[in-house]
C-alpha cells in the first residue's frame, strides 16, 4: 500500500512539473491596460486595476488562457487624448501586448479608437461611455463591454419620465462625455414626457475637468428656474461638486436631481455619509443588484481580497478579462484576428449579468441599473434602495441608429 500511494505522490509531481513547465516554456499572453492612474480620477485607475488582478489571477488559477499565463502591464492615460494614444502605441509596440483594455474618458477614447485599425490590436473598452467609438466611429479591432451613453441616458430618462420635474437642466464635464449625455437626455426624454421643457445652451452649465470651485455653476443651476437637474459629473469633480452643493443647498428637497454616474462606490467611498440621501444615481454595474453565483463569487473574492465593495469600473476590467479568455477559447487562440471574430457575438455572463457583443457594432448588450441613495447602518458607504433595473434590449438602441459602418 505504501509503495502504492508513493507511485501516486510520484505521478502528481509529475503532472505538476510538467504543467509549470508548460507555463514557463510558453510566451505569456499580454495584457495592456490604459486608465487613469494619477491625479483627481485616479481612483478609477486603481479600481480598475483591482478588478484585473483579480481576474488574472483567477484565469491563471485555472490553467491560464488556452494553457498560457496571462500578464498584465499598466499605463496612465491621465485622461489626455495624447497622453492615451501615446500609452497603447507604447503596448502594442514595446510591449507587443496581444489586446488593450480600459479607457476611461470619452475623449480618450474617441482619439484612440481610430488608431486600432492601424495598430491592428483589439481594443475592449471598460468605461469610457461616447456612443461614437461603436457608432460613426466603429471599426473592426474597437468593442465595448459597458454601459454606453445611450443606454445608460435611456434609462436616465425612462425614469425622468416618471418623476415630477418637468423644466430641466444639467451640469456636467465640459467634453463630449457631458455634452453627449445633456444631448441624449433630451433626446430620448420628449418623446416620453411632451411636456418637458429643456434650458436653452446659455442656462445650462459644462464645467472643464479642472474645475475645483464649482461655486458659479452650481449658482446658475440654482438661479434657473428647473426644477430637474441632469448631474454627468464624474470622479473627483462630482465629488467636489456634491461637497459644495451640500453647503449651498442644492439638495434641499426643491428639485429632482439625476446623476448618471452617482452610483460609482469610488465616489460613495470618498463622501459616505457626505452622499446626499434619496438621490437617484446610475451606474454600469452595481454590486447588490443581482444574487447570480457568479455575481456573489466576484463580490466575495473581492471584498475579501480589498475590504471593499467592487466599483463599476473594477467590474468592466473583471468582465473585459472574462470575454477575452472566452474568446481566446472559442478561437482555440490569441492571433489578433482570430480574437475579433470570436468577441463579434460574443455571449458571456460576467457579474453584471449575460452581455451579449453584439457584432454589427460591437456594443455590449448589458443591463442597466438605477437607484436611490439611501443609509444603512451595516454599510460603510451610502446603498441603493428601489432599484431600477432593465434589460440590455430595452435601453440599447438598433444598430440602424448608431451610424455604425463597419471600417
Amino acid at each position: 500500500m505504501k509503495h502504492r500511494w508513493l507511485s501516486v505522490l510520484l505521478m502528481l509531481l509529475v503532472v505538476f512539473a510538467m504543467a509549470g513547465a508548460g507555463f514557463a516554456a510558453e510566451k505569456p499572453v499580454k495584457v495592456g491596460f490604459v486608465y487613469i492612474m494619477s491625479g483627481p480620477f485616479a481612483t478609477y485607475g486603481q479600481f480598475a486595476k483591482q478588478g484585473a488582478e483579480l481576474a488574472i489571477d483567477e484565469i491563471n488559477a485555472a490553467g491560464g488562457i488556452n494553457g498560457r499565463k496571462v500578464e498584465a502591464l499598466f499605463e496612465d492615460s491621465t485622461g489626455k487624448p495624447d497622453v492615451g494614444i501615446r500609452a497603447i502605441r507604447k503596448l502594442v509596440y514595446e510591449n507587443e501586448v496581444d489586446v488593450v483594455m480600459g479607457i476611461d474618458s470619452s475623449g480618450v477614447a474617441s482619439a484612440v479608437a481610430p488608431i486600432m485599425n492601424e495598430l491592428k490590436t483589439p481594443l475592449i473598452i471598460t468605461h469610457a461611455a461616447t456612443p461614437d467609438v461603436t457608432g460613426t466611429n466603429c471599426n473592426r479591432y474597437t468593442f465595448r463591454v459597458s454601459l454606453n451613453i445611450n443606454q445608460n441616458i435611456a434609462m436616465a430618462s425612462k425614469l425622468a419620465a416618471k418623476l415630477k420635474a418637468k423644466t430641466w437642466t444639467t451640469v456636467g464635464p465640459d467634453y463630449s462625455f457631458g455634452h453627449q449625455s445633456w444631448e441624449y437626455f433630451q433626446k430620448y426624454l420628449q418623446p416620453l414626457k411632451q411636456d418637458a421643457v429643456f434650458l436653452p445652451k446659455d442656462q445650462v452649465a459644462f464645467s472643464p475637468m479642472s474645475t475645483t470651485d464649482f461655486s458659479p455653476y452650481i449658482t446658475k443651476i440654482l438661479n434657473s428656474k428647473a426644477d430637474g437637474v441632469l448631474i454627468s459629473l464624474w470622479g473627483g469633480n462630482l465629488i467636489d461638486f456634491i461637497r459644495q452643493a451640500s453647503d449651498m443647498g442644492f439638495f434641499d428637497g426643491k428639485r429632482e436631481v439625476l446623476m448618471t454616474l452617482g452610483a460609482a462606490t469610488e465616489v460613495l467611498y470618498s463622501l459616505k455619509d457626505k452622499m446626499p440621501e434619496n438621490i437617484w444615481v446610475g451606474t454600469r454595474y452595481w454590486f447588490a443588484a443581482n444574487d447570480s453565483p457568479v455575481n456573489k463569487a466576484f463580490v466575495d473574492a473581492y471584498m475579501k481580497r480589498y475590504n471593499v465593495y467592487p466599483s463599476y469600473n473594477a467590474h468592466g476590467a473583471y468582465a473585459a478579462l472574462k470575454a477575452y479568455a472566452a474568446a481566446a477559447k472559442k478561437a482555440n487562440s490569441v492571433d489578433k484576428e482570430k480574437i475579433v471574430t470570436a468577441l463579434e457575438g460574443l455571449s458571456i455572463e460576467v457579474p453584471v449579468g449575460k452581455i451579449t457583443i453584439r457584432p454589427e457594432d460591437h456594443q455590449a448588450v448589458t443591463d442597466g441599473v438605477w437607484g436611490q441613495t439611501t443609509a444603512d447602518p451595516k454599510m460603510p458607504i451610502r446603498t441603493l434602495k428601489n432599484i431600477f433595473q432593465l434589460p440590455g434590449d430595452a435601453i440599447t438602441p438598433p444598430v440602424s441608429e448608431t451610424g455604425c459602418k463597419m471600417k
